[in-house]
């Protein structure tokens, strides 16, 4: 065994396993039993840390903290000796007692590296609820180690910046004892989690992706060890991370740069669509029945849905407006104008924009600048994401058909294309939506004339909203990740994982806010209104939220995508709804949650409690609920 100390805690190194464990708080994590450190390579080959002929460790003391260096060489493949090799360090920040874990390729050549599975998981073994995984699957969720349902499969699998990890850190809580881990290199990183049926245990490990092809850079995750402490501790562990490392601006700051900020926020949210066309070739396409591959709104028929409104003394309202390009939703990007000549043209949507400026609403247009399609037409391979192999992605699942993905470099150009041509028509835009953005993980591109990282795809990513904030447009995109923190203003949604799921389907967990812990005083997160049958009332998971509320939202894909309301509404009900909403939007929008609870560990009753001293109380047994201030 080895060993490094500094304050409090302890790390120690097992020579021959090569795991860690960490004593702090006086408690004791140590790397679960069955986890060998090991790169997989892209044929699927498990390469041992142990199976390096050479391996040393030495000290790692420095002026800040103390820890256990190694170094691995000297592997080897099919008999045959490779260059490749690494080196790790484990050591204890003495400011803080934090931890690190820092993976760093020495020589990144002779391994085609898939994925680098270290550090290990924690062991986390016990037939206990009061044992709990902290997972940032969509807006977030709770796992108890007796949790009746298998978590395995991750969407985007386990890709961090994705909307599988909103946030990029997992944490774990037993009794008198937890932890955060926060990875500082998302873009390249991804995660897995292994919690049987039933249980007993939970295991959640990082993995490091290689970047176009290469380990390339030093790869670091955060441990940070409490004592007795709950999800919330480890949400404000990671707010006070985001604020130090400047991710995190304010919706305060964000109303500062652009007052419509403050028009937004208590706005009802409208999602309407034009023009449906789905391509043959479509997962979505219904050959037996054509008729239904086809659907059209005239831009007219959604003037008079927003004078209606209006009669009905809505106050504020913004509109989210599909397909209204002349190809027809999710088709043929980025060449999406004209305005569609059969619902109006130019005319028709500039007469629906004046509209909606006169009734002193918003209104925001749908786009898209990933998904390629091969029909579009400017359409041209070369600028498609290239893999290092040659090859480009290929699929068609989405309304348009076969398509590809569009290289994040070129994104910037097209988003300024289209809203040049927008706007040239006199369109009025106070906010708009750039689609998957935020939802989906990193795309790279090895076309040597726009090579692209993943973390660039995102810094590409973002220009496109900064460009819009420079149009003085709000943007938004399909979900959230903290990556885009510092320029988006409000998302489509950032529900639940079972939000999206058929009603009914096996829950990953317990739904919990730990988005909002961190970012409620940072976004505008709209909620589905739904009440499906045998499932809870969603207006009271925006109330919980403090969020914004769809008082009429068409889906784009029925059955997708939380697509799953019943269509008998009635809009004076869903005014009435939206306004309770709506009032306390207004007066909590800029305040931080500081806390959220299960009362008397029913997971069914449930409490908020904002910055302001306003309590939200919901019980999802009877759907009643109480604000309080």
């Amino acid at each position: 065994m080895i060993t490094a100390e500094s304050g409090a805690v302890k790390l120690t190194l097992d020579e021959g396993s090569l795991c860690f464990s960490v004593t702090a708080n006086s408690e004791t994590w140590t790397w679960a039993q069955d986890y060998c450190p090991r790169i997989v390579t892209q044929d699927d080959r498990e390469i041992l840390f142990t199976q390096a002929a050479s391996i040393q460790h030495t000290p790692w003391n420095t002026g800040v903290g103390r820890g256990i260096h190694s170094c691995y060489s000297g592997f080897s493949i099919d008999g045959e000796a490779v260059p490749f090799a690494f080196e790790t360090i484990a050591w204890i920040e003495s400011t803080t007692g934090d931890v690190y874990f820092e993976f760093i390729p020495v020589i990144d050549e002779g391994v085609k590296v898939k994925a680098v599975y270290w550090p290990g998981p924690m062991a986390f073994e016990e037939n206990s609820s009061k044992w709990y995984s902290v997972l940032n699957i969509l807006q977030g969720l709770l796992l108890p180690n007796t949790w009746e349902n298998e978590v395995r499969k991750l969407s985007f699998d386990g890709q961090l910046c994705s909307n599988t990890a909103y946030m990029p850190w997992f944490g774990q809580v037993r009794p008198g004892a937890g932890y955060i881990a926060i990875c500082q290199q998302p873009w390249d990183a991804a995660y897995q989690v292994d919690h049987p049926a039933g249980g007993p245990y939970t295991h959640v490990g990082i993995r490091w992706l290689p970047s176009l092809g290469k380990l390339s850079y030093r790869r670091v995750m955060k441990y940070t060890f409490l004592g007795a402490c709950d999800y919330n501790d480890l949400c404000k562990v990671y707010r006070g991370y985001v604020k130090e490392t400047g991710l995190f601006t304010s919706l305060a700051e964000k109303a500062a740069r652009n007052p419509l900020v403050d028009k937004l926020i208590g706005s009802a949210i409208v999602h309407k669509g034009i023009k449906t066309h789905v391509a043959p070739g479509s997962y979505y396409y219904d050959p037996e029945h054509p008729e239904k591959n086809d659907h059209l709104v005239p831009f007219a028929q959604r003037t008079q849905e927003i004078k209606h409104y209006k009669e009905k003394g809505v106050e504020k309202l913004y509109l989210h407006l599909d397909g209204w390009g002349e190809p027809g939703y999710d088709n043929q990007h980025p060449d999406y104008p004209p305005a569609c000549a059969a619902a109006g043209g130019w005319e028709g949507l500039k007469e629906l924009s004046d509209t909606i400026e006169d009734c002193g609403y918003m209104f925001g247009l749908h786009d898209q600048y990933r998904d390629y399609y091969f029909d579009a037409k400017t359409f041209d391979e070369e600028f498609a994401c290239r893999n290092p192999d040659g090859s480009i992605f290929q699929w068609a699942r989405w309304a348009g058909g076969p398509q590809t993905y569009l290289c994040a470099t070129q994104a910037p150009y097209y988003v300024k294309r289209n809203f040049e041509e927008v706007l040239s028509h006199g369109i009025h835009l106070e906010a708009s939506y750039l689609d998957v953005f935020t939802c989906n993980e990193g795309d790279e591109c090895d076309n040597p004339r726009h090579r692209m990282t993943r973390r660039e795809c995102f810094q590409y990513r973002e220009a496109c909203f900064r460009y819009l904030m420079s149009k003085g447009i709000l943007p938004s995109s399909e979900e959230v990740t903290d990556w885009s923190m510092n320029s988006l203003v409000f998302a489509h949604y950032g529900p639940y994982d079972f939000m999206l799921q058929a009603p009914g389907a096996p829950r990953k967990g317990i739904p919990t806010p730990l988005f909002n812990l961190v970012y409620h005083d940072c976004l505008i997160l709209p909620w589905l209104m739904d009440r499906l049958p045998g499932q809870e009332d969603y207006m009271l998971y925006a109330l919980l939220n403090g969020g914004a509320a769809y008082m009429d939202k068409d889906g784009a894909y029925p059955g997708c995508d939380g697509s799953f309301a019943d269509e008998d509404k009635k809009l004076d009900e869903e005014i009435a709804r939206y306004r309770i909403v709506a009032a306390l939007q207004e007066r909590v929008a800029k305040q931080e949650m500081v806390r959220h609870e299960f009362l008397d560990g029913d997971w069914m009753r449930q409490r908020t409690t904002f910055a302001d001293g306003t309590t939200v109380t919901v019980n999802f047994h009877d759907n009643s609920y109480s604000i309080e201030n």
